[in-house]
Order: structure tokens, then C-alpha cells, then sequence
């Protein structure tokens, strides 16, 4: 059973920083893409950053210079440093990761969320 354990989120004033992490584990041939999303109530989950299993990496307009996405293959773990952390930033953060099980099979899979709160 893949999980996806994300852990570093919290409550940070505007201009502070955070660094989220998301652990994959169980069944797992090899990871392809890994990104962070997130999501406010009542609005659509939205990409934040994503990182191919090459290094290659993709930004959304409203984090670039802000943000950065890495990743650690060998422990099958992503990152997301988040600098410069402005209120509009608060949100549930959610990550997803493209697993190739060891049947052969893929499928994406995302995590249980964390709260990061950017506020006075």
C-alpha cells in the first residue's frame, strides 16, 4: 500500500519561511513526476510545483522565485522550500507523486495534507 506522509506545515508570519516534505513508501517500483498543490475552501485544488524524476521542475506563476521544489530519488522524498511567504499563501498543501508498482502497473496518489497558515 503506497502512502504519501507530508509533515511541515504550519503557522509562519508574512515574509517567513517553511520547508514541507513529503515521504513516499510501500510498493514502490519507481516515482516519476512528484508536485505540491493546494487548496483553499472553496476554491479548485491548484499546482503549486512539480519535479520530474529527472530534475526538470515547473512553477506556478504566483510562487516563482519564491518557492523551490526538490526532490531526494534515493529516498523516495520531494520538497517544497517556501521563502517570502505572503498571507495568500495559506492554504491546505497536498502532495502527488506518480508510483510505478512493482506489477507493472501506475497510478498517482496524494497525500493526507498540511496547513500552512501564513498570517500576523
Amino acid at each position: 500500500q503506497v502512502r504519501l506522509v507530508e509533515s511541515g506545515g504550519g503557522l509562519v508570519q508574512p515574509g517567513g519561511s517553511l520547508r514541507l516534505s513529503c515521504a513516499a513508501s510501500g510498493g514502490i517500483f519507481s516515482l516519476g513526476a512528484m508536485g505540491w498543490y493546494r487548496q483553499v475552501p472553496g476554491k479548485q485544488r491548484e499546482l503549486v510545483a512539480a519535479i520530474t524524476s529527472g530534475g526538470s521542475t515547473n512553477y506556478a506563476d504566483s510562487v516563482k522565485g519564491r518557492f523551490t521544489i526538490s526532490r531526494d530519488n534515493a529516498k523516495n522524498t520531494v520538497y517544497l522550500q517556501m521563502n517570502s511567504l505572503k498571507t495568500e499563501d495559506t492554504a491546505i498543501y497536498y502532495c502527488n507523486a506518480a508510483v510505478l508498482h512493482f506489477s507493472g502497473s501506475g497510478r498517482n496518489y496524494w497525500g493526507q495534507g498540511t496547513q500552512v497558515t501564513v498570517s500576523t
